[in-house]
């Protein structure tokens, strides 16, 4: 089975296969190659994996998925379920990585703050699916934001997913899923896990963002730390 270099190398050279948006000039301000792809943050072997929409500028200049203002309060909320105390320090915040996952449904910033095209998002799902399924060993996954939960639509039976996001409760409650996913040598590979839906933390959502922290710890309550 290929490491997950391999991966992130299969990545960079399907993003130089054929063009799609990226926000290049925010690539260029941060020193870094467009077509070099920022897949995650944290360690493969936790439980937890937050999965988000794509990178923001903040994201492209640190080099890791959810650290903006979005990642940030994820970040935060998930250091005081750890310790019950905020952390004082970037450094301290950090240390989270060695306890969770942080990824996005493509590992690129589109132009602006508009969200990828399905082609773009079906272009990059085979590799996302091997992050997932083969190199991630966990089976809890935290979607944040509309986009990023309803990428899971096709492991779900027709139309399981979008009767769950119309369930009041859908904030609270969980949903199983197997995710499949073809390697290198064209072996299927299956894995259930469990998803857990919860509202995008941007400051722009008016409706949740006051709300998001208590629901995050509603979410994390259910883990043991």
């Amino acid at each position: 089975m290929s490491d997950i270099n391999t991966l992130i190398t299969q990545i960079y050279q399907e993003a130089q296969r054929e063009p799609f948006p990226i926000d290049t000039p925010v690539y260029e301000a941060a020193k870094k190659d467009p077509t070099q792809p920022i897949l995650y943050a944290g360690n493969l072997n936790s439980q937890i994996c937050f999965f988000g929409r794509d990178l923001g500028r903040d994201e492209v200049h640190a080099g890791q998925p959810l650290i903006g203002a979005a990642g940030t309060l994820v970040r935060r909320g998930f250091y005081w379920a750890m310790h019950q105390k905020q952390a004082k320090t970037p450094a301290e915040l950090q240390t989270v990585c060695d306890r969770l996952l942080l990824t996005n449904t493509v590992p690129y910033k589109p132009p602006g703050n508009k969200a990828y095209s399905v082609a773009v998002k079906e272009r990059f799902r085979p590799f996302i699916e091997q992050l997932l399924v083969i190199h991630w060993q966990g089976d809890q996954l935290i979607t944040l934001g509309t986009e990023a939960f309803k990428w899971f639509s096709p492991y779900g039976k027709k139309g399981e997913l979008d009767q769950f996001f119309q369930r009041s409760d859908r904030y609270s409650a969980k949903l199983a899923v197997t995710l499949e996913a073809t390697d290198e040598f064209q072996l299927r590979h299956q894995r259930q896990i469990m998803l857990m839906p919860l509202p995008h933390p941007s400051p722009l959502n008016q409706r949740y963002y006051g709300q998001f922290p208590q629901m995050l710890q509603q979410r994390l309550n259910e883990f043991e730390f």
